[in-house]
């Protein structure tokens, strides 16, 4: 297979990759929208943030990721807290309750995957998740030399 063809099939099966996404979609709970379940990953990930790198690491729009984070907050999931280095300023911090529902997204994806690659051998979910890993670290570092 010539080097064109070879990404032209890429880009078709990665333009597929919404079709995945929407599925896995479909196992969060009705009140936690998938960019309440990225903010809820983000503050776990990298512990407590401001508003602005939670819209960066989310790459979208300040206001945009400022709907996003209202929602988790109304819920209880998230709690502005004063910036101790900025008093005008807030930091995001994930509650108790917000790690609690991290844990339901966790289980739901797992058990959704689970039954969806139930005839999947084990070496083919671990090349799949190395895979995955290995692009969207290349994705990363094309981002750090394009900025």
């Amino acid at each position: 297979m010539d080097r064109g063809n070879r990404y032209e099939n890429l880009a078709r099966q990665v333009s597929a990759v919404g079709a995945v996404k929407r599925g896995l979609a479909r196992t969060l709970p009705a009140d936690c929208p998938s960019g309440s379940a990225i903010v809820l990953a983000l503050l776990n990930h990298h512990g407590d943030v401001r508003m602005s790198r939670v819209a960066e690491l989310m790459a979208v729009d300040l206001s945009v990721g400022s709907r996003h984070v209202a929602h988790t907050v109304d819920r209880g999931w998230v709690e502005r807290l004063p910036d101790p280095s900025d008093k005008r300023s807030r930091i995001l911090h994930l509650t108790p309750a917000g790690a609690d529902m991290l844990a339901t997204l966790d289980r739901r994806l797992t058990a959704m995957l689970a039954h969806t690659l139930a005839d999947w051998s084990d070496e083919d979910v671990e090349q799949l998740t190395t895979l995955l890993a290995r692009l969207r670290d290349s994705f990363g570092d094309c981002r750090a030399h394009h900025a």
